[in-house]
């Protein structure tokens, strides 16, 4: 790298923004589509056995039912850096948004098994395309010295949406008195879970139209004095403007040609640091942190937790997601992105070990046995807050900074992509496996956080303080 480049990278890292609430602002509009992905997710928690009743399926049909929608983030995430290049971050927000409330109405009121399912992918699109376009505007426009936490409003907006649709499915069960199948307002409790996401769809999508396109875009598409003015809001006015949009420029350039083709390289047919994004991904996903959320009602059902309760554990897990999101936003640009997933893996393991030897013990009238049944509620816990202060926010910080620019745009779409296919593997393959061994299924996710450690020591880079620009 030349001394010229070394000394704008370090400009914009010195860069304080006048106006860092407006900043903040930005910020967590884009993350709204953090927000409903997390809120899409983890809604179907409350319908899954509403769903199983309604229409008579077994453990594997329910499964694809609920895994479905991940078929269609995986398409979204694949597709959504190459529109947002074409059309702008912006664009692509407004998409999202308006898959999202197509997708909440007709999963509300569908006629039969197969429209909610495509319902379903429809909305998975629109998650697909929040995952990737949210990470990545947001590291586009926030100031290098803030950047970290500024990304980690993704991973808080995520896990406040999985929360607030916990809260709000339980708040329904009890109008139903306590019946996912009751009625209220002629429909059944479980449509107006799926329902409600309307709310917070047309949110986003009316938050889209007050925020700025991301200055990268804008210096792409020749709109060099807008570009400007948005570095300026964002980076303060003491930036050389035209020091800073030459140094965007040059990266844009090479990001603008950036193809699945650029990708290709090294021994195993990708390039080194695409298969170390693809890791993470796909490590973020086999630790099983989505059964959490997308099953804990049905899981602590099956292990004799009476309905109402179950619902209420799910949203005090989802409380400790929270908690353990603060902490990563707190420590991810003080400690470092490594040590912080380095603590979340052993964490994580020491949990879902004690998980797994909790469901090993034998049902007593259909329950756990006291002990363990504690011990299961404490380590499920543990688990979900040891992944929220690491791997929750990490990847998602890691994804959108590790690439160079040249192949930014096309290595985040392969990555996010990896991601919903491993998570939509666990999601599909997790109610038959229950069905077989519980245990064992947890001493399978234990194995792949113990595998995620040696990966982080050995491939995973250390970003903290670079900019953008400075990767490659």
């Amino acid at each position: 790298m030349s001394t010229t480049v070394q000394a704008e990278g370090a400009e914009g890292r010195k860069a304080q923004p006048d106006h860092l609430g407006h900043v903040i602002f930005i910020t967590a509009a884009a993350a709204m589509g953090g927000f409903l992905f997390g809120y899409d997710s983890s809604v179907i928690n409350g319908a899954v056995e509403a769903i199983r009743g309604k229409y008579d399926i077994g453990s594997a049909a329910l499964a694809q039912v609920v895994a479905i929608a991940l078929i269609g983030s995986a398409i979204g995430a694949a597709t959504a850096g190459r529109i947002a290049d074409r059309i702008g971050r912006i664009r692509v927000m407004q998409i999202a948004a308006a898959l999202f409330t197509i997708s909440a109405v007709g999963s509300a009121l569908p006629f039969s098994l197969w429209d909610l399912a495509m319902w379903r992918v429809l909305g998975g699109i629109g998650i697909g395309m929040a995952s990737v376009i949210g990470p990545a505007y947001i590291a586009e426009v926030a100031p290098p010295a803030y950047r970290g936490r500024l990304a980690s409003f993704q991973q808080a907006a995520i896990v406040v949406g999985i929360a607030i649709s916990q809260l709000v499915n339980w708040g329904i069960l009890n109008l139903a008195d306590g019946d996912q199948r009751g009625r209220i307002a002629g429909l059944e409790a479980w449509q107006w879970m799926l329902g409600v996401m309307v709310v917070p769809a047309v949110l986003y999508g009316l938050l889209s139209f007050a925020i700025p396109e991301s200055p990268r875009f804008l210096i792409s598409a020749g709109r060099t004095e807008q570009a400007k003015k948005v570095l300026e809001e964002v980076e303060g006015k003491t930036v050389d403007l035209d020091v800073r949009v030459a140094e965007i420029d040059r990266a844009m350039r090479s990001e603008e040609k950036s193809t699945f083709k650029d990708l290709l390289g090294g021994r195993f047919g990708l390039l080194p640091i695409v298969w170390i994004g693809i890791g993470l991904s796909v490590f973020q996903q086999l630790v099983g942190i989505n059964v959490a959320f997308y099953y804990s009602s049905t899981l602590w059902q099956s292990v004799g937790v009476d309905p109402s309760s179950s619902f209420f554990y799910s949203f005090t897990t989802s409380i400790i997601n929270i908690l353990g999101t603060v902490i990563a936003m707190i420590f991810v640009d003080r400690i470092g992105r490594k040590p912080l997933a380095l603590i979340g893996s052993v964490g994580m393991a020491v949990s879902l070990s004690l998980v797994a030897w909790a469901f090993s013990a034998h049902l007593v009238d259909g329950k756990l046995p006291h002990a363990q049944g504690v011990l299961a509620l404490i380590a499920a816990h543990a688990f979900v807050l040891f992944f929220a202060l690491s791997w929750g926010v990490v990847v998602w910080v890691l994804l959108g900074e590790m690439f160079p620019n040249k192949i930014r745009a096309a290595a985040l779409g392969v990555a996010a992509s990896a991601q919903w296919i491993a998570n939509w593997a666990i999601t599909a393959s997790f109610p038959s496996l229950s069905d077989w061994n519980l245990s064992a299924t947890y001493v399978m996710y234990t194995a792949f956080a113990l595998l995620s450690i040696p990966f982080i020591l050995k491939w995973v880079p250390e970003t903290k303080g670079k900019a953008l620009e400075e990767m490659g």
